[in-house]
Order: structure tokens, then C-alpha cells, then sequence
């Protein structure tokens, strides 16, 4: 895994490196994404088919030339994946699919995403509680799609996120709604706070919804706030506190996409920019201190890794840190960075990483990027 020095143009380079990653990860037979590839003693594989990657991987592709998307889908159109994604839209009862399988359709500008838009009604009208991301994920499909009469929903949708966020520590739990009893309903991952600043931005951005836009802030700043001496964004919150639970494992998507998509996307709507924390991010994917100067970017393979991790059995780092900070909020249990040294890198890769990665760095934000201009 070379190492490349870390420049303006260094997202331009890896969105470069990452499309040509992405087409190996689509199945021509089936006509949709992978699930995952994943390095073996034979080479790389690909493992399963995923309609929610698929449908990320599609709206990442939608901000690109059209030739981009036929190149990556061996011939194939975009719009041709998505008809097969609404073959069973009107079945879904996730929200996140249902979410994402409208927001492909409006980033494609689709003539049958009223389907998907019905869906995800007719699931946010069952009530009950929901995962923070997935109830993002339909707040900007709702915004995205734009429709009057969808209106109601979506300023609903806005509501319980907007509710479900703690200002005592300004993180958003893992579940919006009558979900927090548990052993591990104080935790909250990284997602939990990247997609409601990034649907609360776009929300704001639509409805000038002052309150939404500063609540997407304050939390982009607690995390920016908590980022490593590296970069790293970590991964597991208190969400009583706000503090980091625990930090490991590091995520190649966390560094290059999904962050970067977040904070550009508040930045646009009129909030603060995070531009110095987004490039620290980038640099640690470049140049990773748990890898000694190495990196998740394969060249030879072909492909950005997906995290680095401790070198521990399962999950057992946070599960016994999310154990003993629900005993009491400032109980951590020490000496883990020399029981379980972090630097074990996952071989594995998703297409929704790629997905992300487009939608973050699109050709107008590259521009702006290198130029070092404001997004706004």
C-alpha cells in the first residue's frame, strides 16, 4: 500500500482511484451492487448483492457524466438499475431503503420515483421509533424530492430528529423514539451524528429552519472537537456526555466520504466550515500512525480497505467500555491500546463507500477545494 502526498488535488486523485474500483463491485448478471468485496488468498471476491448500496452507489453516480456511470456499470444506464431497485419498493418496510431508493430516483431525476415517495409515506405514518440514520436518510429524500404535499411529513421527520437530539451533550442517539433502554442505549456510533447534521443542513437549507441548521452545527463541532491527533474520526460516543467511548475501529468511508459529505453539506446550507478537520482526515487515511505510515488505499489491489481496528477478539474493546461507561458515565477501562493494539486492517470494501465518496467530492466541490474558496 504506497503512500501519496497529501495536496489539494489529493481528492481528486482518489475519487479517480475509487471509480475504477467500483465497477468489479457491480454485478452484470443481476444488475445491481455487490454487498462487498473482500481480499482473499485466492484475490479479491465479491460476496452477496446489496439494494441499499446499490442505491447510495447510484446517487453518488448521479452528480457524474453519464459516461461515467455506463463505464462503471458495464454498459449499463444508471436509470436501468434503478427500475430494478423500484421492482420491490412498494413491498420495502425499511425506511433507509425505502429513503434511499427515493433519493437515487430524485438524484436521477427518475419518472417513477413517486413510487418509492409513497413507500417511504406510508412507513413514517406506522410511527414508532426508528435508527437516527434511517429517519435521516428520509428527511433528505423528502427534501430532496421537493413535493408540496410531502411538506408535512418532512417537517415531522425534522421534529423527531430535531427531538432526539441532546444538547447537554450534542450528539443524537442511536435511535429517535422509545428505544433507549439497555445495556448499550447510551452509545452512539459516528453515523449516528454524520447523517442528522447532514439532513438537518439540507432541511435548513430548504426551509430556513434556523433552529435545524444550529443544531447540525453544534454537533458538527463536538465531533470535529473529539477528532484524533491523526484525523482518525472515532467511532463509538456517550451519548449522555458527548465524550468518545470508544475510538476504534477507524473507517476509511468515516474519513474520506462520509464526514467531508456532512460538513460540506452544512457548510453550503450556511453553517460553519470544518475544512481543516476534513483535510486532517483525509491526511490520516494517507499516512495512518497505526499503520506505521501506511494506508487503506491498495494500489495493487485495487481498492480503499475498509478500517483499521484492534487486534481483539469480536467487538470486546467496546463492548467493555460501553459496559463499564454505563456504569457510571466517567468509568473507562484502561491499558486497551496495549492489550489490543490498533492496526489490524479489514480487507474488505463496500460499493456504498464509492457512493459517498462521489456524492462528497462532486466535480463543483473538487473545484472548490483545490481553489481553497468557501462552498458558499
Amino acid at each position: 500500500m504506497e503512500n501519496h502526498v497529501l495536496e489539494t488535488s489529493f481528492p481528486r486523485w482518489l475519487k479517480g482511484f475509487a471509480l475504477k474500483s467500483l465497477g468489479p463491485m457491480y454485478d452484470r448478471q443481476k444488475g445491481l451492487f455487490h454487498f462487498q468485496v473482500r481480499k482473499t488468498c485466492n484475490g479479491v471476491v465479491t460476496a452477496g448483492i446489496s439494494r441499499r448500496y446499490s442505491a447510495i452507489t447510484l446517487i453518488g453516480l448521479a452528480g457524474e457524466e453519464e459516461s461515467v456511470g455506463r463505464e462503471v456499470l458495464s454498459g449499463d444506464a444508471p436509470e436501468e438499475v434503478y427500475e430494478r431497485l423500484l421492482e420491490e419498493v412498494t413491498d420495502e418496510k425499511n425506511l433507509g431503503d425505502a429513503a434511499l431508493t427515493l433519493w437515487a430516483g430524485v438524484a436521477l431525476r427518475h419518472e417513477g420515483v413517486l413510487r418509492a415517495s409513497e413507500r417511504v409515506r406510508t412507513i413514517l405514518k406506522t410511527g414508532g421509533g426508528n435508527p437516527t440514520v434511517e429517519l435521516s436518510w428520509a428527511l433528505v429524500a423528502l427534501c430532496k424530492a421537493g413535493r408540496p404535499e410531502d411538506s408535512d411529513i418532512r417537517d415531522a421527520v425534522a421534529k423527531r430528529i430535531k427531538e432526539a437530539y441532546c444538547r447537554e451533550s450534542d450528539i443524537f442517539p442511536h435511535h429517535a423514539g422509545n428505544h433507549r433502554n439497555g445495556a448499550r442505549s447510551h452509545v452512539s456510533c459516528f453515523a449516528d451524528l454524520v447523517y442528522p447534521v447532514q439532513a438537518l443542513s439540507i432541511y435548513s437549507r430548504v426551509t430556513r429552519d434556523k433552529q435545524a441548521l444550529e443544531i447540525a452545527g453544534r454537533c458538527a463541532h463536538r465531533f470535529c472537537q473529539l477528532q484524533g491527533k491523526a484525523g482518525q474520526w472515532w467511532w463509538h460516543y456517550d451519548g449522555r456526555t458527548g465524550r468518545v467511548l470508544e475510538g476504534y475501529p477507524v473507517y476509511a468511508i468515516h474519513q474520506d466520504a462520509m464526514a467531508p459529505m456532512a460538513l460540506f453539506d452544512l457548510e453550503e446550507a450556511g453553517g460553519p466550515a470544518f475544512r481543516r478537520e476534513i483535510h486532517r482526515g483525509l491526511e490520516w487515511l494517507r499516512n495512518s500512525p497505526e499503520l506505521r505510515g501506511g494506508t487503506l488505499v491498495d494500489e495493487q489491489a485495487g481498492n480503499i480497505w475498509r478500517k483499521v481496528a484492534r487486534d481483539e477478539p469480536g467487538k470486546l474493546s467496546r463492548y467493555v467500555q460501553a459496559s463499564a461507561a454505563k456504569i457510571h458515565p466517567e468509568f473507562r477501562v484502561p491499558g486497551l491500546d496495549s492489550i489490543f493494539p490498533p492496526g489490524k486492517v479489514d480487507f474488505e470494501d463496500r460499493p456504498y463507500h464509492i457512493g459517498w465518496l462521489l456524492y462528497a467530492w462532486t466535480p463543483e466541490r473538487l473545484n472548490l477545494w483545490e481553489s481553497g474558496k468557501s462552498a458558499i
